[in-house]
């Protein structure tokens, strides 16, 4: 059987139509008669600018001497031309820059003329980055280090740098301590002075000469790197609110029409060195790749920086117990997503903490403690514990406050006998993505700021109770509050509200403006809040972020059942067709056990109806049973005669965590299981059951 013949014209079309690299076919007069208008350099130019045309008319400044003259060439010599790489902005929009690799063939004809030529062209633009980016990267690696100087280190960091990476590069590396010790690991106090190196290119008069030894201004991209030791991309305009930390040493930098810059902090070992700071006034602005390969330069100049110092690293008491009373690494949960800002300027008492509760709950935690240094940093390790552990006993937050103003009474005295204790002041909001309740309350803190998706404040009435340890005898009061998902909830402590001179009350505006544009990145919220509020240098400024969620209806099952046994057997059942609905039928029997166990022990012990709730939250499923007895249930080993007291016993060995939530009215068994593994240990499961009995189970 013969095939159909191929139409010519037709496989033209498809190839002018579809293909993804650019199609030009020039005449003798070099003119285009056609082109794939879909090439990304020439998408939007309307086809008379481009059919008979030369290239000169069309890309003007896209290297249109250069593109002629490879026409030319291929016209006189008759031979091809392949991937020659041309650059320059794009015709469609000259503020884009096109990196493409050109090819020429010329069309055949049988009286040896050349009729025209096929020009294809291919945009290589992110591969030529990259390539570029890597080169960077390898002059880095290739040059740096030479030597065990450190001036001589940052100067070959920086004219690796430029111009091929950035139009301006600096290095401030932290003085020395005392002895030619090192700086202390963790983040830096942005009173810190730090000593310009280097700095390229010579034709640049920045406003820090090299050997000034000086802060940088605060609050600053600087000093939030110096912070929290994040590299920052910046966009740089003349209007930007941090650029009013010091207008006239920052004229050089809006004198030099800087669009862009990268503040990458140099650390080795967890310790700050300094910044390396990359400036771009070219059409390009830094992009987020850009920021990955300052990260990496500014690391290979860290360790040679850091072996090129010769000291002794020692640490004092004070800075040690700071950073070892830091909050680590913050849990992802399904209630918030948070950041936070710390700015430990005072060496006093401030932390901050996010607590994963039971039942998918989160309770967010500001505090501060009077005074500053050791005893303070001291008091406030022994307080962020102590509520942790409060909290994660499922207490209501008045209580956790009740029993925390207990501990910090018993606290011994700031300065001996004699002396008036520790005072503190405490902020906490808790908040259930399945209720969508938060519960917020204070002890002499600052009132939490709430704004809703809309970006609108909320205007709540949180009663302010005393501090903790004051003495006082006013009760801790709370307010509840239904909060939309998307919501942000911010709670900061006094030193971020004390900076302006209008008072506490023109500052909490100014941070409800600030969040009023709810949908940007939590942590770019708060160093803008840094940025506009400049928070007091006498004291610890921390400020805790959280966009509050909710989980779906799908996610969660509930039912009342009445208090009678038999319903032991449909609770069995009801588990069983919900975890079929999730998909979740390996973990059926295990949660059928867990469920049982508890549901029988509400019905013996407890009192009125029974309300079972299961809850599929990411890799883990809570299993609640709730009813009307306050009293604790008592886990018990029981003896090998005895028919019952194992009930309890089976839901710990079951579960990852387990416990109990009291309310003012009832209370609340939960079992927690991890889905995340693989399924449970069979034996454990038969220890389970014959514990339990083979005939009751």
């Amino acid at each position: 059987m013969t095939g159909c013949p191929v139409d010519d014209t037709a496989v033209l079309n498809a190839l002018f139509a579809d293909s993804p690299q650019g199609l030009f076919v020039f005449d003798a007069e070099r003119k285009v008669t056609r082109y794939n208008p879909a090439a990304r350099g020439v998408r939007g130019l309307a086809a008379e600018d481009v059919v008979g045309h030369p290239v000169e008319d069309f890309v003007p400044g896209f290297g249109s001497h250069e593109l002629g003259s490879l026409i030319d060439e291929v016209f006189v010599t008759g031979e091809p031309l392949r991937s020659r790489l041309v650059r320059g902005p794009a015709p469609s929009d000259p503020r884009l820059t096109l990196s493409i690799e050109v090819s020429l063939f010329p069309l055949p004809s049988h009286d040896g003329r050349i009729p025209g030529l096929v020009g294809v062209i291919e945009d290589v633009t992110e591969r030529q980055a990259a390539a570029e980016r890597l080169a960077v990267l390898s002059a880095v690696h290739a040059n740096v280090g030479s030597t065990l100087d450190v001036e001589t280190t940052a100067d070959e960091l920086v004219r690796a740098l430029v111009p091929a990476f950035a139009d301006a590069a600096g290095v401030d590396l932290l003085e020395e301590g005392p002895g030619g010790g090192a700086p202390r690991a963790g983040p830096v106090s942005t009173d810190v002075p730090l000593r310009r190196v280097a700095f390229a290119p010579p034709t640049i008069e920045p406003a820090r000469k090299k050997g000034d030894s000086l802060p940088f201004p605060f609050p600053t991209p600087y000093t939030q790197a110096l912070n929290d030791t994040h590299a920052r991309l910046v966009r740089v305009t003349q209007d930007d609110p941090w650029l009013s930390a010091d207008r006239d040493g920052f004229t050089p930098l809006i004198a030099a029409e800087v669009r862009s810059m990268i503040v990458a902090p140099l650390m080795a070992r967890e310790t700050v060195l300094g910044l390396l700071t990359l400036y771009r006034n070219r059409a390009e602005d830094f992009e987020e790749a850009d920021l990955d390969v300052a990260q990496q330069a500014a690391a290979t100049a860290s360790a040679h920086l850091d072996n090129a110092r010769s000291y002794r690293r020692e640490h004092t008491v004070a800075s040690a117990l700071q950073r070892r009373l830091q909050p680590g690494d913050i849990p992802r949960l399904s209630a918030v997503d948070t950041a936070h800002v710390y700015l430990p300027e005072g060496a006093g008492g401030a932390w901050f903490d996010v607590i994963p509760l039971s039942g998918t709950r989160v309770a967010l935690v500001v505090g501060d403690v009077t005074g500053h240094g050791i005893e303070a940093a001291a008091t406030m390790g022994q307080l962020r514990i102590a509520l942790r552990t409060l909290a994660l006993q499922d207490l209501e937050p008045d209580e956790v406050l009740i029993h925390l103003d207990d501990v910090v009474t018993q606290l011994p005295a700031a300065d001996g006998p004699g002396e008036d204790g520790h005072t503190a002041t405490c902020a906490i909001a808790v908040h259930g993505p399945v209720s969508r309740q938060c519960t917020l309350i204070r002890a002499g803190h600052p009132a939490p700021v709430v704004v809703d998706p809309d970006g609108a404040p909320l205007a709540l009435d949180v009663p302010q109770g005393p501090p903790l340890g004051a003495g006082g005898e006013q009760p801790f009061a709370s307010t509840t509050v239904q909060l939309a998902p998307g919501s942000l909830l911010a709670l900061c402590t006094r030193a971020l509200l004390a900076s302006g001179k209008e008072g506490e009350t023109a500052a909490r505006h100014d941070l409800e403006h600030v969040l009023a544009t709810t949908s940007r990145p939590l942590q770019e919220l708060c160093d803008t809040a840094v940025y506009r509020m400049a928070p007091s240098r006498q004291d610890d400024a921390v400020l805790l972020l959280a966009r509050v969620h909710a989980l779906t209806p799908e996610q969660v099952a509930d039912w009342t059942l009445p208090s009678d046994p038999s319903v032991v057997g449909t609770a069995r059942r009801l588990v069983d067709r919900q975890l079929a609905s999730w998909h979740l039928d390996g973990a059926s029997y295990t949660t059928g056990l867990i469920v049982s166990e508890l549901v029988t022990n509400a019905i013996r012990y407890g009192k009125g109806p029974v309300r079972l709730r299961l809850i599929h939250d990411q890799k883990r499923l809570l299993s609640e049973v709730t009813d009307a007895n306050t009293v604790s249930p008592r886990l018990r080993h029981a003896r090998t005669s005895d028919e019952g007291g194992r009930g309890l016993y089976i839901v710990m060995r079951l579960s990852s965590q387990w416990g109990v939530r009291h309310s003012r009215r009832d209370k609340t068994i939960w079992s927690e299981q991890d889905l995340s593994g693989a399924p449970g240990d069979p034996l454990t499961l038969m220890d389970a059951f014959d514990l339990a009995g083979a005939a009751e189970l």
